[in-house]
């Protein structure tokens, strides 16, 4: 894993300088040694982790064999001596490889095959490639979104990176207040935006074609392309095909030059794939899990039990708000734009407990949206039951004028009237953040929609609960989960890899009938019946807890000075972006026991934490 930067100018020349100064800013995503490539109106740097060929000869910049093509690259390839069996087949004399590295084989297949390599690529991986003859650079994402890309435009230049800092340490920046709507709502702010105008994220599954012409960007993969007409109903079948992917994916991502282990929390995904792990490889697995002292969070103990059953080096921390409040500013800093996803705090925990042992993880990301694990899949399967959306306006009112808060949040799911956007809606409310009524009211200033179109076309009718689902794969999983565990175990220089989002196992996963994946009442169903083969099913007979951190009490003990600093009135008015006697209201109401406004606190204090931390003026 690694970190990537360049520059393009369409008509002048690249400052080595400003190269290096983005090196500089990104040498936690790669300690073990960096370099640079500049000619003429190209440059182009590189930050390494070490994790396969520890020695010199793995070094990027990459120049290929033929002396035409220079690539930097971050993240792994899994199949790559398969690729490099293959590149032999189709040379008339041997390749001789300087190195045991996946990125040289990478590059011969670019300079063999051209973009069409990417079909060969089982990976996660940000992969930047010029040509020396015809000045022209690509830079690639890869399918699911794992690895970041980050890019600023403008007549001159175009710059990319791994991370925002780099982009940002060498050109000003100007805050883009229209995506705030989309921040509010989401907690993140979704690919192609980010919070600087001017400045994109590349789409998974794009690739730019970069030249003195402009920038061309093409899609080559895509979740709703990889629909066919028919699903997988048979489970006998089902099972067979997904158990043996996911051993694959897993004994793939087990590929390392240096130790590693898995994050287990103790739930369905992670236990899968640490049993996987322990079946296929030649050593006890080190496994690693975060618990809190407050029990209604804690899943420490299940992780116990399930590292005992499977015979694990188990090691876990126990997470304070102490712990926390250390590394809010952390936080802050490694994500570089506004960032909601309060789990953020233990994932950086237990990156930084991880990494004492490691240089390698497994994680379990991808299993919730692709085998329906979540509430907002079950709320979108209710939600268009005719019966419902008849009485939802008195659904709403019975459950708004109860008491207890859970049925006062409740009644938000039901308070919509664009079905069109129904599937960002139930995401948003479930996730507890703010509705686009409310952030209609909240604003100061008409700042742009915060609804985001996509287009559930494919080769099936697909149903309501698939296209929930497929709104998670799209922007949730690239937007929220991928891009903190990036920059959570980045921070510490440690890789972490995600099995379950092999695009073998996606494309499969996305073609298996919904039926398997919740069945009476079993969400989840199919992945549950692969895992009793490894552990017991007893130890799983419990409610879904998430990877969540106790914020609500929090803020209302240890961490209720965030609400006095950064939500005060002076602070508030200063930046001009919201209306401060709205946020004043939510704060009461939360004070009051309405505890699940909690979260679009949470979107608000970081919001205007960042703002100050980055000098944004309103």
């Amino acid at each position: 894993m690694c970190g990537i930067a360049g520059i393009y100018s369409f008509s002048g020349s690249v400052s080595a300088r400003d190269i290096q100064l983005m090196n500089d800013t990104q040498i936690h995503r790669g300690p073990n040694a960096e370099g640079s490539f500049v000619k003429g109106n190209v440059g182009l740097g590189h930050r390494r982790l070490s994790i396969l060929d520890l020695s010199e000869n793995g070094n990027q910049p990459m120049t290929s064999k033929c002396g035409r093509y220079v690539m930097v690259y971050n993240g792994e390839i899994y199949n790559y001596r398969e690729i490099a069996a293959e590149l032999q087949e189709q040379s008339d004399a041997a390749i001789v490889y300087a190195s045991s590295s996946d990125s040289e084989v990478i590059l011969e297949a670019y300079a063999k095959l051209g973009i069409s390599f990417l079909s060969r690529l089982n990976g996660m991986f940000a992969i930047a490639i010029y040509d020396n003859k015809l000045n022209e650079l690509v830079v690639i994402r890869d399918r699911i979104g794992i690895k970041p890309v980050y890019y600023y435009l403008d007549s001159n230049h175009i710059k990319f990176s791994s991370e925002l800092k780099a982009i940002k340490k060498v050109t000003p920046l100007k805050i883009n207040k229209n995506v705030i709507p989309l921040f509010l709502n989401l907690g993140f702010i979704p690919a192609p935006y980010s919070i600087y105008e001017n400045v994109f994220k590349l789409e998974p599954g794009c690739y730019m074609k970069i030249n003195k012409s402009g920038v061309e960007i093409n899609k080559y993969w895509s979740a709703f392309k990889s629909i066919t007409e028919n699903v997988i109903t048979s489970e006998k079948e089902a099972i067979v095909k997904l158990s043996d992917l996911l051993a694959s994916s897993v004994q793939y991502q087990l590929k390392s030059d240096v130790p590693f282990g898995v994050f287990l929390s103790g739930g369905i995904d992670s236990s899968l794939i640490t049993a996987q792990a322990s079946a296929i490889a030649n050593t006890t697995v080190n496994t690693f899990s975060i618990g809190f002292k407050e029990q209604r969070y804690n899943e420490s103990l299940y992780a116990q039990q399930v590292a005992k059953h499977l015979n694990t080096n188990h090691n876990e921390f126990l997470v304070s708000e102490l712990d926390a409040i250390e590394l809010i500013d952390s936080v802050i800093t490694a994500h570089d734009e506004p960032f909601a996803d309060s789990s953020s705090i233990p994932t950086m925990l237990l990156s930084k407990l991880a990494k004492k042992s490691v240089t390698v993880t497994l994680s379990g990301e991808g299993g919730d949206e692709l085998f329906f694990g979540y509430g907002s899949h079950l709320w979108a399967k209710r939600l268009s039951n005719p019966l419902v959306l008849a009485s939802k306006p008195l659904i709403k009112k019975l459950l708004k004028n109860m008491s207890d808060s859970r049925y006062k949040r409740i009644s938000h799911l039901f308070d919509f009237e664009d079905t069109k956007h129904i599937q960002q809606y139930i995401f948003s409310q479930e996730q507890y953040f703010f509705s686009p009524k409310e952030i209609d009211a909240l604003l100061m200033e008409n700042l742009g929609s915060c609804k985001l179109d996509i287009d559930f076309s494919a080769t099936r009718n697909l149903t309501p609960i698939e296209k929930q689902a497929l709104f998670d794969i799209k922007y949730y999983l690239p937007g929220d989960l991928l891009t903190k565990v990036d920059r959570a175990s980045m921070f510490y220089s440690l890789e972490t890899r995600v099995p379950y989002l092999d695009h073998r196992i996606v494309e499969l996963a996305l073609n298996i009938s919904p039926a398997l994946k919740y069945k009476n009442g079993v969400s989840k169903y199919i992945l549950k019946e692969i895992l009793y083969q490894y552990v017991p099913k007893e130890i799983f007979d419990r409610p879904k807890q998430g990877f969540a951190i106790p914020l609500a009490k929090w803020l209302k003990s240890e961490l209720s000075y965030l609400i006095t600093d950064h939500l005060n009135k002076t602070t508030i008015e200063k930046f001009g972006v919201v209306n401060y006697k709205e946020v004043e209201l939510i704060i009461q109401r939360f004070n009051s026991g309405e505890e699940y406004l909690y979260n679009r606190i949470w979107l608000l204090i970081l919001l205007h934490y960042w703002m100050n931390k980055n000098e944004v003026s309103g």
